[in-house]
């Protein structure tokens, strides 16, 4: 009892449902081991006992919470403050207010910020504690709108060096808006990756989440490269001619898209680029950037750094430099002056280049611009989790607990955050990262958005089904990105596929949160809430876990985690209704307004590929199918009928059924249909692409994340044919219509 007290005191769950009416108990050694990570000793009954006094001592007697959180329609419980105390308030701006007796009313009526607050008892007592006062809600987005959702590196122009980039991007929005009418794109993360090679592929394993990765960069559009001369820019020169044959490998030749081949050229460009005195203009600039990223972008930089002379695993660096704080740091930091300038060079120009395609968006009438995308976690070796230690769990992983479709669970190799040391920071290092991607956003996409509340730890070398659920402060984590979303003026969509812990949703709906809605996965499965069944688990799919080590399940999980490798058709079509099931389509008029809605994802089949059954015939060729290949195929097949079927009844497939192309609008006229303030469009449907871009369960099988963008017969198009497909532009005339 005592331990379950321990856990419960600590936000750590000692058992958890696989599935309604079913109760699991964690077990013990495994809830020792997550309070372990959390700094609590509870490996016997006695250190069991000193830990509860400990807590009883320390935030059981504590005058204030480690954050206090207040908006306006909900002020503080600051109920347990003895009679006579005084509180205190050091604002953002550097102003005082004092408050006298408690008022928790009265903190809520502060200015937005994050302020200190200060209580002092009768007898002495003292205590501060972060003060977020936050709006209730995040911008709305303004008025409906349509867009594209795409992975940046599939997208290639003919001024690309062999991977989409950001001046593809800033091109992209540019056209789309003005020749579209579109209102956003959405964009894959962008954070940078632990460095190869060879490279993680996945845009959900970076290295870290505070800072984008320089190979997006433009090489064209820095403003150096013009002042290039002599040898250099023969050199220069030369590795253009090769980035072009680069370009034209996956263009032409049907070579996949090598990230480490574009980097190892645009290292060198920029190394030139980096010799290549600043103006004035420009170096004040960068200054004030510098200034303005502080210690978070030197621990970045150094990690880069150091790096380069001893691997892109910390853990495995000398060690006087695993701490970014030791003296051995600061000597080998002293050394590499040159290295970390050099990198905190290539932030600023990513910076820039990030800003320049947000404002092309906006110029050409976008009313959100780049939706940014925020991967759930980070990577154990990288530079986050080496510079900002104590904000993480050592020895933790986290992933999904097994249930009905996958009785492994899933270890998606990613440390989690420490709740207590987030709190104690006053959510600081929560607070830097939304900002910093908020900089050049519209709207943020929040990967795996129930990680807010609570995660699923799994101890390092045991299986995912010995794991436990940790608590997150959910109205913080929420109150942060509230505060935050209001000052960028950005609207925020949680990706909330699958089934969801209760009330989550409405939590995240109240705040002002758009969902994410799937129109193949939208049906009314009863008795309960929306997506009460286990349906679309690789709809969010297995971004983080289709790295090397990443466990390999043969399914998804239902709790809406669903970063486990089997993905999307296997537990989405194992939950899907057969034929004669219950589960009913839900009408356009059923759907939540406050939702993205769209067809596909990155980490399903495209929807030429549902069309054409090309899905079903790729999963069997790779061994993917949860059953026999006849089986799956009548599934496919019986569902596919269904919604042909609901299309034709709603007049929305006047073309008739059979017209690859016409099916594909009468999907998208669905989605307007919808109150749904967003509809996303996946650019590759635009053009009949019929390869997904990640195919959840595979590693080596697939070419993850390394595909570009292509027709119906596999022949990449270039960002130049996109904007003049035929078959694009008669999909956007649809959704461009249905706004009018």
């Amino acid at each position: 009892m005592g331990r379950a007290r321990l856990a419960r005191l600590h936000g750590v769950a000692t058992s958890y449902a696989p599935s309604p009416g079913k109760s699991v108990q964690t077990a013990d050694d495994t809830v020792v081991a997550v309070l372990a990570a959390l700094g609590v000793d509870a490996s016997t009954p006695h250190a069991v006992r000193t830990a509860l006094a400990a807590y009883e001592d320390g935030a059981g007697r504590a005058l204030l919470p480690r954050t206090v959180v207040a908006r306006p329609d909900r002020p503080p419980d600051l109920t347990g403050l003895p009679e006579g105390t005084v509180l205190r308030v050091e604002t953002e701006g550097g102003g005082t207010a004092d408050l006298g007796a408690p008022d928790p009313a009265a903190l809520t009526r502060l200015p937005l910020g994050i302020h200190v607050l200060e209580a002092q008892t009768p007898g002495g007592r003292t205590a501060r504690a972060p003060l977020i006062v936050a709006p209730d809600r995040v911008p709305a987005p303004p008025g409906r709108s349509h867009g594209f959702l795409v992975q940046l590196y599939s997208l290639l122009s003919r001024r690309s060096w062999g991977m989409g980039d950001l001046g593809d991007l800033a091109d992209l929005a540019a056209w789309s808006g003005r020749a579209l009418g579109t209102g956003f794109v959405q964009l894959n993360p962008l954070h940078a990756a632990v460095p190869g090679p060879p490279t993680d592929p996945s845009p959900y394993r970076p290295s870290s989440r505070r800072f984008p990765d320089p190979v997006h960069l433009r090489i064209e559009h820095i403003p150096e490269y013009a002042d290039l001369a002599g040898a250099a820019r023969l050199r220069a020169d030369e590795l253009a001619a090769r980035a072009h044959t680069l370009r034209s490998e996956v263009l032409e030749g049907g070579a996949l898209i090598d990230r480490d081949a574009v980097w190892a050229l645009k290292r060198e460009a920029l190394e030139l680029l980096w010799a290549v005195p600043l103006s004035p203009g420009r170096r004040a600039a960068y200054c004030d950037f510098l200034a303005e990223q502080g210690q978070a972008l030197e621990d970045h930089a150094t990690w880069c750094a150091i790096a380069e002379r001893h691997g892109p695993d910390w853990r495995g660096w000398p060690d006087g430099l695993r701490d970014p704080r030791s003296p051995g740091t600061a000597r080998l930091r002293h050394r590499l002056l040159d290295r970390i300038d050099f990198h905190c060079r290539l932030a600023w120009l990513t910076d820039q280049q990030l800003a320049a395609a947000q404002r092309a968006a906006r110029d050409a009438g976008m009313a959100i611009g780049l939706v940014h995308d925020l991967a759930v976690g980070v990577h154990p070796s990288g530079a986050d989790t080496w510079a900002q230690q104590d904000a993480f769990a050592a020895g933790m992983s986290i992933g999904a607990p097994p249930d009905a479709f996958n009785a492994r669970g899933q270890d998606w190799g990613l440390p989690p955050w420490r709740p207590d040391a987030l709190a104690a920071a006053g959510y600081a290092p929560y607070r830097e990262l939304l900002r910093g991607l908020l900089r050049h956003a519209g709207a943020l996409r929040i990967d795996h958005v129930m990680g807010l509340f609570r995660l699923w730890w799994v101890p390092e070398g045991r299986p995912p089904t010995e794991g436990a659920y940790v608590r997150y402060d959910g109205e913080a984590m929420l109150s942060v990105l509230a505060l935050e979303a209001q000052r960028a003026g950005a609207a925020v969509i949680g990706e909330d596929l699958g089934t969801v812990e209760p009330g989550v949703r409405d939590a995240l709906a109240a705040r002002g949160v758009l969902g994410t809605s799937v129109l193949w996965f939208e049906r009314d499965y009863g008795g309960g809430e929306r997506d009460a069944a286990p349906r679309a688990e690789a709809a969010e799919a297995s971004e983080a876990a289709d790295g090397p080590g990443a466990a390999r399940a043969p399914e998804a999980v239902p709790d809406g985690s669903g970063r486990g490798p089997a993905g999307e058709d296997v537990a989405a079509r194992e939950a899907a209704p057969g034929p004669g099931a219950a589960a009913r389509i839900l009408a356009p008029g059923e759907w939540r307004s406050g939702c993205l809605a769209t067809v596909t994802t990155h980490d399903l089949p495209t929807t030429a590929a549902r069309l054409t059954g090309a899905d079903v015939a790729l999963r069997e060729r790779l061994g993917l199918l949860a059953g026999p290949p006849e089986r799956e195929r009548s599934r496919a097949t019986y569902e596919l009928a269904e919604w042909m079927g609901e299309l034709v009844r709603r007049g929305l497939l006047p073309e008739g059924q059979g017209d690859e192309e016409a099916a594909v609008k009468a999907v998208h006229r669905f989605l307007l249909r919808t109150p749904a303030r967003m509809v996303g469009v996946w650019l590759p449907d635009a053009v009949g692409d019929r390869r997904p871009q990640n195919l959840p369960g595979t590693w080596d099988e697939y070419p993850n994340w390394r595909l570009p963008i292509a027709g119906p017969d596999g022949r990449p198009h270039t960002l130049e044919e996109l904007a003049a497909s035929p078959r694009l532009h008669a999909l956007m005339r649809e959704l461009s219509d249905g706004y009018r």
